[in-house]
């Protein structure tokens, strides 16, 4: 029930096809974050009306509420949403690590406090996989240790040695639960760490490799405070090693251009808060003028869409004057059309990149791109 093919090459960049049991993603993809069981401000119809092909949803938050044993009784995650398309869980790792000061690792797993209430919680590898079996999504998560941006090698080292070893542990659950006939179909998919140094990850990698023969591949722990520099090198190492016959899912990256340097470098899947966190604070993205605020009173009378290049809802209908009003005012109605506008951008920026890896042009094509995109507005 899970297969990935892939159609074409471009460099090292790929574009494939990803069967899941509940339908297949065309890669390169960015998949919309719905934390909470829901992509903020936006309908699951709306969701699928901007292409959006799967979601992701957060095993730590939905732990705390509604709690997983509830969207179990309640028919799955994708019952519960009212998503019919493919769903990947994530461990919630990256949620208990960020909890720094409120949270304690050891080799057994993680003990922390609630950001709701400040309530004790602990999760261990087995307990993590029994929660996504629980939420039933299609791709699970194993739990891993991502260590901070910027943080020493013994640090990456020891976080390295743990995420193999709760690997292990994961596998060892994800297996009995299968043999056992519990819950729905789901592929487990491992994260491979080591921080930006190379070596580091290029053992890493190999090490995860030996634990099994993977459907796909999780790479965590970038984008979490490292020059960007050290993020494509990290991602051409890996590249050097993962398999190119499976796909590699680039965890919580997901501006545009850091979109296209990472399809160049090999990856395929893509997920990231940063299209409805951006449209919360009244900020789009565009192809000709790059990232623009539209408090900005430029805009005041500016009666062209975001972007006229853009096929979504709200580059169909509304202009920049009318949206600079809405974000000024507060309006909700603002974050809603923003919010369509940047996930469609990037979901629509995907599709570009596979039909131009297809076309063998994809390299050219990015490079003038990213010229544009860089030079006539700001990057994050």
């Amino acid at each position: 029930m899970f297969e990935f093919a892939l159609d074409a090459m471009d460099g090292s960049a790929g574009a494939g096809r990803f069967l899941t049991p509940h339908g297949e993603i065309s890669t390169p993809a960015f998949m919309p974050v719905g934390t909470l069981g829901t992509v903020k401000t936006l309908t699951m119809e709306e969701v699928g009306g901007i292409g959006a092909q799967m979601v992701l949803a957060n095993t730590y938050h939905l732990y705390l509420r509604p709690g997983h044993e509830l969207v179990r009784e309640l028919g799955g995650l994708h019952a519960f949403m009212r998503w019919n398309g493919p769903i990947l869980t994530d461990s919630g790792g990256f949620q208990v690590f960020s909890l720094a000061s409120t949270r304690r690792v050891h080799d057994d797993g993680v003990e922390f406090q609630s950001h709701i209430d400040g309530s004790a919680h602990a999760f261990t590898p087995e307990a993590v996989i029994d929660m996504q079996r629980a939420l039933g999504a299609d791709v699970v998560m194993a739990f891993d240790e991502c260590p901070p941006g910027g943080c020493d090698r013994a640090t990456a080292e020891a976080a390295g040695r743990r995420t193999l070893a709760w690997l292990e542990r994961c596998r060892a659950r994800f297996s009995h639960l299968d043999a056992e006939g519990v819950g729905p179909t789901q592929a487990l998919l491992p994260v491979v760490q080591g921080n930006v140094f190379d070596d580091l990850r290029a053992e890493q990698a190999k090490r995860t490799m030996e634990v099994a023969d993977w459907l796909a591949y999780g790479i965590g722990g970038l984008s979490v405070g490292e020059a960007k520099p050290d993020m494509w090198r990290t991602l051409e190492v890996l590249d050097g090693v993962l398999p190119r016959e499976r796909p590699r899912y680039l965890m919580g990256v997901g501006y545009p251009d850091d979109l296209l340097e990472a399809v160049a470098r090999g990856c395929d899947l893509f997920d990231c808060v940063a299209p409805t966190r951006n449209a919360r604070h009244g900020t789009a993205w565009t192809s000709e003028d790059g990232q623009v605020n539209l408090k900005a009173a430029r805009f005041r009378r500016d009666t062209s869409p975001i972007d006229a290049s853009c096929d979504c809802l709200t580059c169909a209908r509304y202009d920049r004057a009318y949206l600079r009003h809405l974000v000024v005012a507060g309006e909700w109605l603002a974050m809603r059309l923003l919010s369509i506008h940047n996930l469609r951008f990037l979901v629509s920026l995907g599709e570009q990149a596979r039909r131009r890896i297809q076309e063998g042009s994809f390299e050219g094509w990015r490079r003038e791109w990213l010229e544009r995109y860089r030079t006539s507005g700001s990057t994050p």
